[in-house]
């Protein structure tokens, strides 16, 4: 081959690359412009949802709004009962899930990685992570409330728990198996039982992911409805007994902002922007804890 054939074979193996290169840059461009359009279309949405939640939920917002109870239409009233309700029943469904989603997560990172038992708890917890909280209200409401025929704080806590528990049991098990596995050897190696492993380092190791799990798991059981609807129902009067019908915040915005009533309504709105401020006062920390460990 010549030396003028090997410049026009490399003359046209250099277009053929020009040609490609061109049109792999077109491809990119047009995807980086969807994705952008497709994050504007979002945030668009997301601001609008935001503002119009401020606009309306601030003028609502007021002393008697956290001070009384829930007012009958066209009467004076705040939201303290259902404030009270939610964070009693958001708590002590906390304190009864998160436990349980730890150790389950535990022994699924630590204990059985690859066994039958891991593999159906796994199976089972992704199912609960995508069963719609209906289901799960719907489940409670025939097990506990038509067994003792009434609604009652214990259904909408037991409620809430059995959707914390399949957050909290993945976030500790992600977490657990990104703690590098040198750690466990030099603890080993030094004599420590496996429990101590398991409490002195792996979970230290993991505890702000840990945590980061629990609050999002908060943070998604603040704002259910469905659930507490068949169990937990609701009352317009203040009412410390988990042994019947308790107000919430979400049950609360839910029935006034359904109704024709406008104090009703301002309350609803005032209500939506309290749980939206918790919420993302949770999901902020959340970020937080992430941001300092790593």
């Amino acid at each position: 081959m010549t030396t003028s054939e090997l410049l026009l074979q490399s003359a046209a193996l250099e277009q053929v690359r020009q040609a490609r290169y061109a049109q792999r840059k077109f491809v990119n461009r047009i995807a980086l412009t969807l994705s952008l359009m497709a994050m504007v279309f979002g945030l668009f949405w997301l601001c609008w949802i935001l503002f119009e939640t401020i606009r309306l939920g601030v003028g609502g917002l007021t002393l008697d709004t956290l001070t009384q109870m829930t007012p009958p239409p066209n009467d004076a009233g705040g939201l303290a009962n259902a404030i009270y309700g939610s964070f009693l029943m958001v708590v002590l469904a906390t304190f009864v899930g998160t436990p349980i989603g730890v150790m389950a997560g535990i022994y699924l990172a630590e204990f059985d990685t690859t066994g039958w038992l891991a593999s159906v708890t796994r199976f089972v917890n992704d199912i609960l992570l995508s069963a719609p909280s209906i289901v799960i209200g719907l489940f409670v409401y025939a097990v506990i409330v038509t067994r003792f025929k009434s609604f009652s704080g214990y259904a909408g806590i037991l409620a809430l728990a059995l959707i914390v528990i399949p957050v909290v049991i993945r976030t500790t098990e992600n977490m657990l198996q990104l703690v590098p596995s040198g750690l466990r050897e030099a603890a080993y190696a030094l004599g420590a039982p496996k429990w101590k492993v398991i409490l002195s380092i792996t979970l230290r190791a993991a505890s702000s992911g840990v945590v980061t799990g629990v609050l999002l798991a908060v943070a998604r059981i603040a704002g259910e409805t469905a659930p507490l609807l068949f169990t937990a129902l609701s009352n317009q009067f203040w009412t410390s007994s988990l042994g019947e019908p308790m107000a919430s915040l979400p049950v609360t915005i839910f029935k006034f902002a359904m109704s024709p009533y406008e104090n009703w309504q301002k309350l609803a709105w005032a209500g939506v922007f309290i749980i939206t401020i918790a919420v993302l006062a949770l999901n902020i920390l959340a970020r937080l804890l992430t941001r300092s460990k790593a």
